[in-house]
């Protein structure tokens, strides 16, 4: 008896095409909101005779950091390691709390408000304390800005996550005699992805601006932060808006990685439980 040859389903036609057009259309409203406001905004300084310093124009801004674009980089690549690695520790240190947390939770109820204390302490007072903690010239004061910063949402997103399951599910896990590790590895982290990953999201934006809110009381001259703050301080305004450009494009694509991330992750969760 000859085995049979395996059938492969045919991709239809035009099926990427498809994709890559909703994508498109997906992302067109606010390409639209984005090209209007450039437009409204170069338009509005030379109608209005607003100052340079206060708002340059955006063909100026351009201009400067196609300039300068060498410098800009390498200070936004130096920036974007401190806000990587603070993103690191927060989110880490967050997820290791709330597994913690879910686990015990008496230890959650006793810790909870000192956590949320610790997160209401304003970012601008405790970037100075680090900085003499760890040195202003190093990366750890910043990574440490970062991590404070990072470790409040995912760890508030993640602790939901893991005490949102159905309590169907956990005692049917139950009746098949499984131990909490089981329970926890097969219901509750799997229900936990989405809500640890909205956390993470929240982080990428978050880890930036503690980054360079660090690097304002005290970096590394390569820092993008110092490179903005003395800009603004020697009347370069156009280099300045220009940092800031640049610090908005690395915290765009750092947050479009962990969406891609997020995507292949609940994927392979969704094939799991299969």
């Amino acid at each position: 008896m000859t085995a049979q040859p395996a059938t492969v389903a045919a991709v239809p036609r035009g099926a990427l095409t498809r994709r890559v057009g909703r994508r498109a259309l997906d992302w067109a409203p606010a390409a639209l909101v984005l090209v209007l406001t450039l437009v409204i905004w170069q338009e509005s300084i030379a109608v209005f005779n607003i100052k340079r310093f206060l708002a340059p124009q955006p063909t100026a801004i351009a201009k400067t950091f196609w300039n300068s674009r060498s410098e800009l980089l390498h200070a936004g690549w130096f920036t974007f390691q401190e806000a990587l690695g603070g993103f690191a520790i927060g989110c880490s240190l967050g997820i290791l709390v709330a597994l913690v947390l879910a686990r015990w939770r008496g230890v959650g109820r006793a810790l909870m408000p000192y956590a949320i204390a610790a997160s209401a302490v304003p970012i601008i007072a405790f970037a100075p304390i680090t900085n003499a903690w760890f040195g202003p010239f190093g990366k750890t004061s910043k990574m440490a800005i970062a991590a404070v910063l990072c470790f409040f949402p995912v760890f508030v997103n993640t602790l939901r996550g893991l005490t949102s399951v159905r309590p169907a599910s956990i005692e049917l896990m139950r009746s098949y005699a499984a131990g909490e590790v089981d329970i926890f590895r097969r219901v509750r982290v799997p229900t936990a992805l989405p809500f640890v990953f909205t956390g993470m999201k929240i982080a990428t934006v978050l880890s930036m601006i503690g980054a360079i809110v660090g690097e304002y009381f005290g970096g590394s001259p390569d820092a993008l932060g110092v490179l903005i703050n003395s800009r603004n301080a020697t009347f370069a305004f156009d280099e300045a808006w220009a940092g800031i450009g640049v610090a908005c494009a690395y915290g765009i694509a750092f947050y479009l990685a962990v969406v891609g991330l997020e995507r292949l992750a609940l994927r392979g969760a969704a094939s799991t439980e299969d």
